[in-house]
């Protein structure tokens, strides 16, 4: 069984060959020749025509990013191949009513005999030129799906099509084909196609790269929009990542499809990593962007020791005692304060508290976050945020690893 399933490339040639030798046959030489002119055109135009019939495919259903991306040229392939099959059997009828209404009998045999036989010979090569390019497709999609859907527990086209990509560039004497080079060859697609499917790859082969890719600079406002925080919180979702869950548990979360079929969110996705492709592959390897190395970017935590020596710097009089019980109710307070610098020059002031105070009663407070801006040098940095109706703005100034700033007065020290 395993040598069988080894030999699927083989055993697709056998079938489409024989059945193409067999058609050939039976349709002949003139039908069969206009045929293979039609497969190798079709295939030629397939790409530059299907911006024809994508735009078409919403008005009938088709939302999918990823079968508007498939159908269009298969489409295009199967109406031009349509046509250059229903043009040889004009010929052909032409021809046969010739020889049937023309000639001797004697003719009409030699005619069907010679026709039939070339014929065949002219459907081996209407079988290559499919196998050529089914070896094309199967190698373009099993490029994805080897690295993204390997699981044995994936669905069994998704498995046919790991097998069947792994048995295109086999080197087993008896399995491997070698077609792999062939298909190579013809290959159109650029090379951001493959790396793109590297990346793909290597994060859901890398499940603990999930908090090294959502820290990359371009990505740091993204979990601030509702949709991607829902997808981060989601408990399926994670479980299915953490897990090396099936393709289509990830895809069809519906977190994820909510992000995956809104075009403009998909568009923007888009960009970011297709302008970013080379830095965001060497950042989740290495853990350093090359390209964004702004002091300020990332995650800037609130340091409440120090924060607490600065004040009590400036206030000297300040009791131990006070300061103890500053520190008890700050500690809670600003255990999850944050500020967060994106590459896009959005800023966030995360989990702020704001103290409530009532007599013979202790402090409360209530927990705010603020969205705006940052601008600055790689050292001194101008902040602008705003809630609601408040705003909070200031200066701040990088050294090491530490972050002081100071927004509406107020001292701030925060860690890297």
């Amino acid at each position: 069984m395993v040598f069988i399933v080894g030999m699927t490339i083989w055993i697709l040639a056998l079938v489409l060959m024989g059945a193409c030798v067999a058609l050939g046959h039976k349709l002949g030489a003139i039908r069969a020749a206009i045929t293979f002119i039609g497969i190798l055109i079709s295939a030629l135009l397939a790409a530059p025509l299907s911006g024809l019939i994508k735009p078409l495919l919403p008005h009938l259903g088709v939302h999918n990013p990823i079968w508007l991306w498939v159908l269009p040229p298969f489409i295009v392939f199967i109406i031009l191949l349509g046509i250059f099959k229903a043009a040889g059997q004009f010929a052909h009828r032409k021809v046969f009513v010739y020889y049937k209404h023309y000639t001797s009998e004697l003719q009409m045999g030699w005619w069907e005999r010679i026709n039939s036989r070339v014929g065949l010979c002219v459907g081996t090569l209407n079988g290559l030129a499919y196998l050529i390019l089914i070896s094309f497709l199967i190698y373009d999609f099993s490029y994805w799906t080897t690295q993204i859907a390997p699981s044995d527990t994936e669905k069994f086209p998704v498995r046919i099509l790991n097998r069947m990509g792994n048995d295109l560039g086999g080197t087993n004497n008896f399995t491997g084909t070698g077609m792999i080079k062939v298909a190579r060859a013809i290959d159109p697609m650029p090379l951001l196609y493959f790396k793109l499917a590297d990346l793909a790859g290597l994060v859901y082969q890398n499940p603990q790269l999930d908090e090294r890719l959502a820290d990359y600079p371009p990505f740091l406002s993204l979990d601030e929009r509702s949709d991607f925080h829902d997808l981060g919180h989601d408990a399926d979702f994670r479980n299915a990542w953490q897990n090396h869950g099936r393709i289509g548990e990830l895809l069809g979360n519906d977190h994820a499809k909510a992000i995956w079929l809104n075009k403009e969110t998909a568009d923007m996705v888009w960009n970011m990593v297709v302008t970013n492709l080379d830095d965001l592959q060497n950042y989740l390897q290495t853990g350093a962007s090359a390209k964004y190395n702004d002091a300020i970017l990332g995650h800037w935590h609130f340091n409440v020791v120090s924060t607490l020596a600065m004040l009590a710097q400036t206030k000297p009089n300040v009791s131990s005692a006070d300061m103890k019980a500053l520190r008890a109710l700050w500690t809670p307070a600003y255990a999850q304060t944050e500020l967060i610098a994106a590459a896009d020059g959005q800023a966030f002031l995360k989990n702020l508290p704001h103290f409530k105070t009532a007599p013979n009663q202790p402090a409360t407070f209530e927990a705010t976050s603020y969205a705006g801006q940052w601008t600055g040098d790689g050292e001194n940095y101008e902040f602008t945020f705003a809630s609601g109706g408040e705003t909070k703005s200031g200066k701040g100034k990088i050294g090491g690893v530490r972050l002081t700033a100071k927004l509406n007065g107020e001292t701030m020290i925060f860690d890297r």
